[in-house]
This record gives structure tokens, C-alpha cells and sequence, in this order.
């Protein structure tokens, strides 16, 4: 670990100042704009002026929140690149310089987002967030406001981070914090003008992405501007920033087409200057980016002078971020617009769950990216003249459909109304996809297809993989005990606790479930019938016991389904008050079937992979104990080993 003396890093202090600068100025314009703008934002979205302070606070504080968590995930990322780990998995000195900026930015990020929750508060209120403290009105004003609730989230995980970065220095715990850093970083913009109106669905899916790849191009471009690196991670680096800077722009394209409410917008209103300013910056950024790619290198004027335009661009991203969307100003709100973003006019039908699809633009296209990137490493195996079972192939594409239909077609269009309907996506999401995607052996094929690092080269993706499987993070969450307890217990946390009925109501609530389901079913049937190398495996007849031992519980979960008086999430489905859902509970009762009786099929599919396997590894210790029995050893070399040294002991003692 660096010693306290190695955390002065030498150079870093001038590098840090024009960067600062550019931060300052930005702020300073935005502090201007909140002022000069405040009381007409605040009429435009009919919600009483909180006051000046107020009004300055919401756009700086955003916007200071906003650039510490990109660069809090941009100098993680950084370390996960480039650093080059000793045995002990420790980071090499310029990757300590990353480590070190994430440390100062995760504190400043909590800071911010902690005076951001009542600042919040009092923007969606109308009353001024520093009273709202003093007057211990806060708790009510939280009630009402998505967002400040969405900064409480932001504040924790930035502790999380901070505490984490101050205890180790390690690879593996950088590329773990990824995950709390991402999701604060989505959190606020999720909550905001992307999760209101109509299309709520389409936007609030675009912003997650958008959101995470402006930070990436954002926090990535600052923390090499101030660690400088050379001409080999240069490049690795400009593809990070080109290609987060693309997808950042087309995803941001989405958004601009479900929050104007047409292209005149762009001139007429604040929101789409900033939103036109933002564009500019970032597609200039990101052709520059793409040249810089092609020379191979990242000089310091170069890094500094793009980091003040993306600085820019993230300012301009907040002055939108503190006031309403052109559409959702004058719009005649329905409950489905308020709750759904679609209109369901209609009962579902086969017909309808087949053809009604609303692409979800997260998960749908992670189900492509995934499918392709497969493919990939199929082809390259392929062209090298090595083997990969077709069969695996299959069943990742299969599974890559199966999200794809789960989170995008009809089944998730009312699936997000109907609780029956919501338990046959949740059975597909946890059950049949996951047993699909294990069979496919991703690990392996990565492994076999990507090119190991050189000797002396830093690591590359292939190390990546094999430190991530082989890490403590990995061996804690595929522990056969740790897989089946979240298996088993979220289940039933999620359903017959107040948190669904949180959950259902927001459309990030959705994609949160679908994360959690996918990936707790993934380690589960990992455990079963995972072909991929991981850090435990238990024998045959303890996994065989171990899914048996869970089928009581997914059965007495359908049937307490069948059975409930109360409804789960009935608050939701009441304000919702489709016209032609005539009753809750037999709804939820049908979603009660369609749980207990769709659960023995991927079960029978498990039976069948985990017997297969079984028989096929005692085929292979048969060709071993053959192969041995042909070079002369005898069958129990273990056992003729034991007896030797017992003898030889023996004469020892004579």
C-alpha cells in the first residue's frame, strides 16, 4: 500500500488549476443564469418562487454534483484501464494518482449532494430549502419530491465510495465500486424530466444510459488530463472516450425527441439553447476524441482543453436538469401518462403481447450489444480453427431474445399495469433467461477468444475477466449459500414488503427489478450449472440438493399468490383503474398460477443440464483412469502415496 507520503503526488497540484478554472467559470454562468431566469422558470412550471438562494443553489449545486460523481466514475474507470496490480493485486503508482483524485471528488460529490436533497426539495415545493431545514419541514417536502429523495441515494452511495477508497488500494474494489457509482450517477437524472409525462418509459430508459456515458467521457477525459497518460494507454483510453462520446450523443438525440415538444424549441425556450449548446460541445468533443484515437496519443493541451468543453457541456446538462421539459410544460396529463407514459386502452390478447412492443433502450439494447459481442468471440474462435459448441451459442442467443421480448415487447408493455402479466416477466427475467445464458458459458468464450496482455503490457480484458472471477467480490456472491438466500429471499422481500409498491409505480423501478432478478437468477443457476470457471463448485448431488431445496419455496410463493386476501401494490393498481381490469385480486391470483405453474419447466431444463453435465464428467475421470491405467499407474495413486509414507515412517521409527 503507498505510504502516506506517496499520497502527495508531485505535479498534480498545477494540473488541477486550469481544470478548477474552467469549473469556476462555469458555475459563475450558471449562478447568473439562475438568478437572472429563477422567478420565470418557477412560474413556467406553475410552482411558487422559492427565493433567490434557492434559485442559485438548484443549477450550481446539480451542476457541482454532477461533474464530482463523472469524475469520481471516470477516475475508477481510469484505475480499472490502466492500472498494472502487483501480486498482492495492489495499483502501480500513476494509477494511485486516479485513486487519489476519486478520493477528493467522492467527498466533494457527498458534500453536494447532501446540500442538494433540501435544495431539491425546496425546487419541487416552492419553498425555499434552507427554511425548509430550519422549519423541520424537510421529511414532508421529501415525501413529494422523487428527486431529492434520488440525492439521498446519490449521498449514500458517494459515502459508500469515499469510505471505500480511504480503507484499500486494491484492483478488484475499483472495478466493484463501478456499480454504486453508476447507479448515483443515473439516479438524479431518472427522477427528473425523463421520468415525467408521456414516453416516460422511452426517456427514462435513454437517460440511463446517457447519463452514465456523459460521466464516463466526462470523469475519464479529466482524470487523464491530470494524470498524463502515456502513449500505450492513450489510445486505450481515446477508444473509451470516443465510443462513450457516440452513444452519449445518439441516446442524447432520444432524449432532445421526447422532451421538446418540437424543433423550434431549440431557439425558443432555455431548455433547448442549453440542450442545443450541450450537443455542440459534445460533438465536437467526440470528432476530436476519434482523431486523437487515429494519432494514438492524448497531449496535456489536448486533455485540458477538451476537458473545459465537456466541463461546459455538463453545465449545460444541468441548466436543463433544474427546469420542466418543453413538452411537459403545457401537456394534458392522464394517470397513464403520470404512471405508465402509454396509453392501454385496450385488454391484453396474444396478439397484442406479441405485437405491442415500446423497445426498452437499456435492456433491449443490452440484449443486442450482448448477442453480438458473442457472436464476435463465436467468429474469432471459429477463424482461429477452434471449436465452440454450438449448442452454447444457441442458447446465448435464445436467452439474448428472451430479455429482449421480457423487457420489450407487449409482456413488459402491460406487464407494467397488470400484475399477472408482470409475474409471467418476472418468471421469464429470473428463471428461463438466466438458465440460458449460464448454458452459454460467456466467461469461457471471452477467455478463449480475447488476446492475452503481453508480459510486460498492462492488462488487458482478458485479465480483466480473470480477476473479477477469481476475486473475494465473486467467490462471496457465487457462494452456493449467498446465491440461494438472495435466490430465495428478495423474492419474497420485494413482493410482501411496501417495496413493490414503490418499485411498480416508476419506471426506474421496473429496470431496477429486472436488474436485480436477472442477475440474482444468473448466480444462482450459476451454482447449478454453471460451465464457466468460478471460485466455488459444489459436487453433483450437493448442487442437485440445493435446487431441489428451492422449489418448496417457489411454490409456496405461487400459492400464497392464489391465495391473498390484500393486494400487493393495490394503491398503484387502484390510481391506475384500467377500464377494462374488473378485478385486483383475481388478477393477482392468475399472476399466483402463472408463478407456481411456469416454475417446473425451467426446473425440469436444470434437472436435465445438471445430468448431462454429471454424466459427461464421469465419462472424462473414465478416460483418465484409462489413460493413467495405460502408462502404468495404478488406480489409487493418492492411496499407494499415503501407504508409502506411512511405511517409510515406520522404518524411521524401527
Amino acid at each position: 500500500m503507498p505510504s502516506a507520503g506517496e499520497r502527495k503526488i508531485p505535479g498534480m497540484t498545477r494540473r488541477w488549476w486550469p481544470l478548477l478554472a474552467g469549473y469556476l467559470v462555469a458555475a459563475v454562468v450558471l449562478a447568473g443564469y439562475g438568478a437572472v431566469s429563477g422567478a420565470r422558470r418557477f412560474a413556467q412550471a406553475r410552482v411558487t418562487d422559492p427565493g433567490p438562494l434557492t434559485e442559485i443553489a438548484g443549477p450550481v449545486g446539480y451542476f457541482t454534483a454532477t461533474l464530482a460523481g463523472a469524475v469520481t466514475l471516470g477516475a475508477l474507470l481510469y484505475v480499472v484501464i490502466t492500472a498494472r496490480p502487483d501480486d498482492a493485486h495492489v495499483i502501480d503508482p500513476p494509477s494511485f494518482r486516479a485513486h487519489r483524485l476519486a478520493e477528493v471528488t467522492a467527498a466533494v460529490w457527498l458534500v453536494a449532494a447532501l446540500l442538494m436533497i433540501p435544495v431539491q426539495a425546496g425546487m419541487t415545493t416552492g419553498a425555499s430549502g434552507f427554511a425548509l431545514l430550519a422549519q423541520g419541514r424537510l421529511p414532508d417536502a421529501l415525501a413529494v419530491s422523487e428527486m431529492a429523495r434520488a440525492w439521498i441515494v446519490v449521498a449514500v452511495c458517494a459515502a459508500a465510495i469515499a469510505a471505500t477508497l480511504r480503507l484499500t488500494v486494491r484492483w478488484v474494489p475499483h472495478a466493484v465500486l463501478l456499480i454504486p457509482a453508476s447507479i448515483a450517477v443515473v439516479a438524479p437524472p431518472v427522477t427528473g424530466n425523463a421520468g415525467q409525462g408521456p414516453d416516460h418509459d422511452y426517456a427514462g430508459s435513454a437517460a440511463i444510459v446517457f447519463a452514465t456515458m456523459l460521466a464516463i467521457t466526462a470523469g475519464l477525459r479529466v482524470t487523464a488530463a491530470i494524470c498524463r497518460p502515456g502513449p500505450e494507454l492513450s489510445r486505450r483510453i481515446s477508444v473509451v472516450l470516443t465510443c462513450g462520446g457516440a452513444i452519449a450523443l445518439a441516446y442524447g438525440a432520444m432524449l432532445a425527441l421526447l422532451l421538446l415538444d418540437g424543433p423550434a424549441d431549440l431557439l425558443r425556450t432555455d431548455y433547448g439553447r442549453w440542450l442545443a449548446l450541450a450537443a455542440v460541445l459534445l460533438t465536437a468533443v467526440t470528432a476530436a476524441d476519434a482523431l486523437a484515437w487515429r494519432r494514438g496519443a492524448l497531449t496535456g493541451g489536448y486533455l485540458t482543453g477538451t476537458s473545459w468543453a465537456i466541463t461546459a457541456a455538463v453545465a449545460a446538462v444541468s441548466a436543463m436538469a433544474i427546469q420542466a421539459a418543453p413538452r411537459l410544460l403545457n401537456h394534458d396529463y392522464t394517470i397513464w401518462d403520470v404512471f405508465l407514459g402509454y396509453e392501454l386502452p385496450d385488454p391484453p390478447n396474444l396478439w397484442r403481447l406479441v405485437t405491442d412492443w415500446r423497445f426498452d433502450s437499456f435492456f433491449g439494447a443490452v440484449a443486442l450489444v450482448a448477442a453480438a459481442l458473442y457472436i464476435a468471440g463465436y467468429l474469432r474462435l471459429r477463424r482461429r480453427g477452434d471449436d465452440w459448441s454450438t449448442g452454447r451459442l444457441l442458447s446465448w442467443l435464445i436467452g439474448c431474445l428472451a430479455l429482449l421480448i421480457g423487457t420489450s415487447s407487449g409482456m413488459r408493455t402491460y406487464g407494467s399495469a397488470m400484475f399477472s402479466v408482470h409475474m409471467a416477466e418476472h418468471m421469464l427475467i429470473n428463471m428461463f433467461v438466466p438458465i440460458l445464458l449460464v448454458l452459454g458459458g460467456p466467461v469461457t468464450l471471452a477467455l478463449r477468444a480475447l488476446r492475452p496482455a503481453d508480459h510486460d503490457a498492462t492488462p488487458g480484458p482478458r485479465e480483466w475477466v480473470l480477476a473479477l472471477v477469481h476475486s473475494k467480490f465473486t467467490g462471496f456472491f457465487a457462494h452456493p449459500a449467498t446465491a440461494f438466500l438472495m435466490f430465495v429471499s428478495t423474492l419474497y422481500i420485494v413482493y410482501f414488503t411496501p417495496l413493490f409498491d414503490t418499485l411498480v409505480r416508476y419506471h426506474w423501478g421496473h429496470e431496477l427489478m429486472t436488474t436485480h432478478f436477472l442477475m440474482s437468477g444468473y448466480l444462482f443457476f450459476w451454482v447449478i450449472i454453471g460451465i464457466d470457471p468460478g471460485p466455488r463448485r459444489l459436487p453433483f448431488l450437493g448442487r442437485l440438493a440445493v435446487l431441489f431445496a428451492v422449489m418448496p419455496f417457489h411454490a409456496f410463493f405461487g400459492i400464497a399468490l392464489m391465495t391473498m386476501t390484500s393486494i400487493i401494490g393495490g394503491d398503484f393498481y387502484r390510481m391506475l383503474d384500467l377500464p377494462w381490469m374488473h378485478s385486483l385480486i383475481d388478477d393477482q391470483h392468475l399472476g399466483g398460477s402463472i408463478t407456481w405453474g411456469s416454475s417446473e419447466l425451467p426446473i425440469l431444463i436444470v434437472v436435465i443440464a445438471l445430468v448431462v453435465q454429471w454424466a459427461r464428467s464421469d465419462r472424462r475421470a473414465a478416460r483418465r483412469a484409462d489413460r493413467h491405467a495405460d502408462a502404468g499407474y495404478s488406480g489409487d495413486d493418492d492411496l499407494d502415496a499415503y501407504n508409502a509414507m506411512l511405511a517409510e515412517l515406520a522404518k524411521h521409527r524401527n
